[in-house]
């Protein structure tokens, strides 16, 4: 297989999780996240989310480093430590978030909210960087 093919197989496995989280993502903006089916369907979201980039993050690393692309395979390990961490970081704080709901707190709804939008943010920043650096990856 041509060092340019692999590259660009690299760049759509990276793709690949992030526009689904892009697309998926701002359906949860039109229910209420005070049902906890809802929030239990959003943290499942996230979780996967998190463990698809780490895990294409790799995958798109090798397929760069076998390709001849050492700094595109350093960013897909950074994409990949940076799913990680904030796996890490994202998902306890959610499910802090979900038991103060669960107790009463109607605060809790509101952070909810605001978590779930950062992380679409990030994801967004993250897809844009990626689809940005496909020019130069073909």
């Amino acid at each position: 297989m041509p060092p340019d093919a692999l590259a660009a197989y690299a760049a759509v496995i990276l793709l690949l999780p992030m526009a689904c989280f892009f697309l998926s993502s701002p359906t949860f903006l039109l229910v209420g996240l005070d049902v906890p089916a809802v929030t239990q369907l959003l943290r499942g979201m996230f979780n996967g989310y998190f463990l698809a980039m780490s895990l294409t993050g790799t995958v798109a690393a090798v397929a760069f480093g076998v390709a001849g692309r050492p700094g595109f395979a350093v960013a897909a390990v950074a994409a990949a430590a940076f799913a990680i961490m904030a796996r890490r970081w994202f998902l306890p704080r959610l499910d802090a978030e979900l038991e103060m709901r669960d107790a009463g707190n109607a605060a809790a709804i509101r952070r909810l909210r605001v978590l779930h939008l950062l992380g679409m943010l990030v994801n967004a920043i993250q897809l844009v960087a990626v689809v940005a650096s496909v020019p130069m990856v073909v």
